[in-house]
C-alpha cells in the first residue's frame, strides 16, 4: 500500500501540468481558523520552515504541499524520475539531502527548503495579495518536497476563517474564504484536518462546523488540537484528546506548536518536535503515544494510503471516461491543414450537400425543437399561406353601395335594363388584386427560412467551419448574395401570376357556368313590368353613396353582382394557392438548391484565397491545444494508475 501516495502525486503532477481540476484526487485539505495553529501543524509534518507568517490573512491561496520520502541512498533514481537529468541533480543537490520544487517551475530544484521556499511561497502570497486587494485567489500554488524525514503525503493549506474584515480587506472576506475552503472540502476524496486551539471552546470551532456542512457523518473528518501548552493554568484537555467533547469518527490528535518566541528565536522544528514529545509525557502519559506529530503524520499517511485505495476503482473508471469524451472532442476539432486546396473543396462540398439535405430532410441532424428547413417550407406553403388566403374575405372591403355605384357608373347616361357585366369585371379584379400581398409575404417568408438553414447547417451539419470564420463568414455572403438575387425574380413571377389573373376574366371557366346561369335568370327577372313607374330612373335623383333602403331591384342586382365575384374570386384563389408555391419552389427553392455549390466553388475556390480563408481562429485552435494536453495528462494517468498491481490495494 506504500505504493498508493506516490500514485496520487504523480497524478497530481499530471493535472498540474495542464491546470485542471476535473479530477478529483484524494488529498488532505486542512482547515482552521486564523492563528489556529495551521502553519504550525503543517511545518511540523514537513520538519522544516516552509511557511510564511504574520498577523491577518497571510495564506491568500492554496497551498498543494506534496511531500516525498526519499532514502537518501535512492536519491539517484527519485531525482531522475521526475525528470532532472544526473548532471543536474548532483549539480545542484550534492551538499544536501532534502530538495523541493514548484511544479509550475518544471525541473528548477532548490536545496535549503526552509529558506528558499517560504520567500518564493511569500513572494506568490504577494503577488495574489496585490491582484485581489488584500483579498484571496483560488489559484494554487504547488510545492512539492523530497525528504528522508517525512511520509509520503498530499496536503492542501487554505486560507484561515475570518469573521471581521481588517483593514482594506474586501467586506465579502469571510464570503471569498468560506467558498474557497468549501470547493476543496466539497471533494469526496478529500480528508478534512479541521485544526482547533485548546485554549479555546471545542463546542464552537469554526472548522468543525465548516467540515460538517460537507462531511456531517464525520467520515472523512480528522480533528487536530494544537496549542496545548497554552491553556489556563488549572485546565487540560483530557476530556477533548479522549473525545469526550467532541466525538470525530477519524479520531482526535492533540499537538503542541512553536510559540512566537521559538521562531523569533529561530528554534528548528526537529528541537520543537522533541520538547512535544516531553510535553506529551508530562502532562498526558497515558496518551502520549496517541498524540503528537509525528503520530498525525503517520495517522494521516494512514488515513490517506486506504482513501486513496477506496477512491481508486472509481477514480480510474473517471479517468478512462473523460479520456474517451476529450478524444472525440479533439476528433471534432480536426486535424491541422495540410492540403489547403483539397480542404476547401471537401468544405464546400459538404455545406453545399447539407444545406440541401436539410431542404429536402434527410440531413444528418434532425432538429427536434422546432420546424426547419424543407419541413418549415412545406409548413408556410400549406399552413401560413394557405390559411392566410382562406381568411380572406371575398367580398372583404367590398360595401353594397360600392357595387350599386359600380353599376350605375357602367351604365353612362342612359338608365340600364339590365345588370351590366363592366361593373362585374371591374369589381372582381379590385378583389382579386388583394391576393397579391398575401403571395409576396409568401416568398418572404421561404426566403427567411433559406437564410435560417445557413445558420442551422453552421451549428449542427459542418462543424468543421467554427475551425475557419472567414471561411463560414464567406460562405454565408456567397449563400446569402444568390439568395438576394433570386428573391426579386421569384417576387416578380409572383407578381405576374396575380397579373395574368387580372389580365383575363375568364366568364367561361367551367367552374363559373352556375353563378352565369343565375346572373341571366336574375336579368329577366329584372325586367320593369310597368315603365311608367321608373325605378331605374328615379334613382339618378338620389346622390350616391346614400343611406336609405334599397329598392327590391337595387337589391336583386346588387345580390347578383356579389354572387359572381365570390364565385369568380374563389377560382382565382384556388388558382394562386397552388401556383405560388410552385412559383417559390421554381425560382427560389430549387434554384438554389441547384446552383448552390457551383456558386460556391465559383465565388471561393480560388488560389489567391485559400491562406485567407482557412486561416483558424485562435480560439479553436487553443482549445484543440487544450484538449490535445488533456487527453494526454488523462492518458498518461490512466497509465499511473495501471502501473499499481492488485496486491498493492490490500
Amino acid at each position: 500500500m506504500e505504493a498508493l501516495i506516490p500514485v496520487i502525486n504523480k497524478l497530481q503532477d499530471v493535472f498540474n501540468t495542464v491546470g485542471a481540476d476535473i479530477i478529483q484526487l484524494p488529498q488532505i485539505a486542512v482547515v482552521g481558523t486564523q492563528s489556529s495553529g495551521k502553519s504550525s501543524v503543517l511545518e511540523s509534518l514537513v520538519g522544516r520552515d516552509l511557511l510564511p507568517r504574520g498577523t491577518g490573512i497571510v495564506t491568500r491561496r492554496p497551498l498543494i504541499l506534496q511531500l516525498v520520502h526519499v532514502d537518501p541512498e535512492d536519491r539517484r533514481k527519485t531525482g531522475e524520475e521526475n525528470g532532472i537529468s544526473f548532471f543536474s541533480y548532483l549539480h545542484q543537490k550534492m551538499d544536501g539531502e532534502e530538495w523541493g520544487k514548484f511544479l509550475h517551475t518544471k525541473n528548477k530544484v532548490k536545496k535549503a527548503v526552509q529558506q528558499i521556499f517560504g520567500q518564493r511561497i511569500h513572494n506568490q502570497n504577494t503577488e495574489c495579495c496585490v491582484i485581489v486587494s488584500q483579498g484571496i485567489s483560488d489559484e494554487p500554488i504547488h510545492l512539492k518536497v523530497f525528504s528522508p524525514h517525512v511520509v509520503n503525503l498530499t496536503l492542501v493549506d487554505l486560507p484561515g476563517i475570518t469573521k471581521v474584515p481588517v483593514g482594506d480587506q474586501p467586506k465579502d472576506i469571510e464570503l471569498q474564504i468560506r467558498e474557497l475552503i468549501l470547493k476543496y472540502i466539497s471533494n469526496p476524496n478529500c480528508i478534512i484536518l479541521a485544526v482547533t486551539a485548546a485554549n479555546t471552546d471545542m463546542a464552537t470551532s469554526e472548522a468543525l462546523k465548516v467540515a460538517r456542512e460537507v462531511d456531517p457523518d464525520g467520515r472523512r473528518t480528522l480533528a487536530v488540537v494544537t496549542k496545548l501548552d497554552l491553556m489556563d493554568a488549572g485546565t487540560d484537555a483530557m476530556d477533548v484528546l479522549m473525545g469526550r467533547v467532541i466525538p470525530v469518527k477519524l479520531g482526535l490528535i492533540g499537538v503542541v506548536n512553536r510559540s512566537q518566541l521559538d521562531i523569533n528565536n529561530k528554534k528548528i522544528v526537529a528541537d520543537s518536535i522533541r520538547d512535544e514529545h516531553a510535553f506529551l509525557q508530562k502532562k498526558y502519559p497515558s496518551l502520549a503515544n496517541r498524540n503528537g506529530t509525528k503520530y498525525l503524520a503517520r495517522t494521516l499517511n494512514r488515513l490517506l494510503m486506504h482513501h486513496i485505495r477506496d477512491c481508486l476503482p472509481e477514480l480510474k473508471t473517471r479517468i478512462n471516461v473523460l479520456a474517451a469524451q476529450y478524444q472525440s472532442l479533439l476528433s471534432s476539432y480536426g486535424e491541422p491543414v495540410e492540403d489547403m486546396s483539397s480542404t476547401l473543396l471537401q468544405l464546400i462540398t459538404k455545406f453545399a450537400a447539407e444545406y440541401c439535405n436539410t431542404i429536402e430532410g434527410t440531413a444528418k441532424y434532425i432538429e427536434t425543437a422546432e420546424l426547419c428547413g424543407g419541413a418549415r417550407i412545406c409548413y408556410i406553403f400549406h399552413e401560413t399561406f394557405g390559411r392566410t388566403l382562406e381568411s380572406v374575405d371575398p367580398l372583404g372591403g367590398l360595401t353594397t353601395i360600392d357595387v350599386l355605384t359600380a353599376i350605375r357608373n357602367a351604365t353612362g347616361p342612359r338608365p340600364a335594363l339590365f345588370v351590366p357585366e363592366v361593373s362585374f369585371e371591374l369589381l372582381v379584379k379590385r378583389q382579386v388584386k388583394r391576393l397579391e400581398e398575401p403571395s409576396l409575404r409568401c416568398v418572404e417568408l421561404v426566403h427567411e427560412e433559406m437564410q435560417r438553414i445557413i445558420q442551422h447547417c453552421s451549428n449542427y451539419s459542418t462543424q468543421e467551419l467554427l475551425r475557419f470564420p472567414k471561411l463560414h463568414d464567406a460562405i454565408v455572403e456567397v449563400v446569402t448574395s444568390l439568395l438576394r438575387k433570386r428573391l426579386p425574380v421569384t417576387n416578380e413571377m409572383v407578381h405576374n401570376l396575380v397579373a395574368i389573373e387580372l389580365a383575363y376574366i375568364n366568364t367561361k371557366h367551367p367552374d363559373f357556368a352556375d353563378a352565369c346561369g343565375l346572373m341571366n335568370n336574375n336579368i329577366e327577372s329584372s325586367v320593369p313590368v310597368n315603365p311608367q313607374k321608373g325605378h331605374a330612373v328615379n334613382l339618378l335623383d338620389v346622390p350616391v353613396p346614400v343611406a336609405r333602403k334599397l329598392s327590391a331591384r337595387e337589391q336583386r342586382d346588387c345580390e347578383v353582382i356579389e354572387r359572381l365575384i365570390k364565385s369568380y374570386f374563389l377560382i382565382v384563389r384556388k388558382n394562386i394557392q397552388d401556383s405560388v408555391p410552385k412559383a417559390v419552389m421554381h425560382f427560389l427553392v430549387n434554384h438554389v438548391k441547384d446552383s448552390l455549390q457551383s456558386e460556391l466553388v465559383g465565388q471561393l475556390y480560388k488560389p489567391a484565397l485559400l491562406d485567407d480563408l482557412l486561416t483558424e481562429s485562435e480560439d479553436m485552435a487553443q482549445r484543440r491545444n487544450e484538449a490535445a494536453d488533456m487527453l494526454k495528462a488523462l492518458q498518461k494517468a490512466s497509465q499511473v494508475i495501471a502501473e499499481i498491481r492488485e496486491t498493492h490495494l490490500w
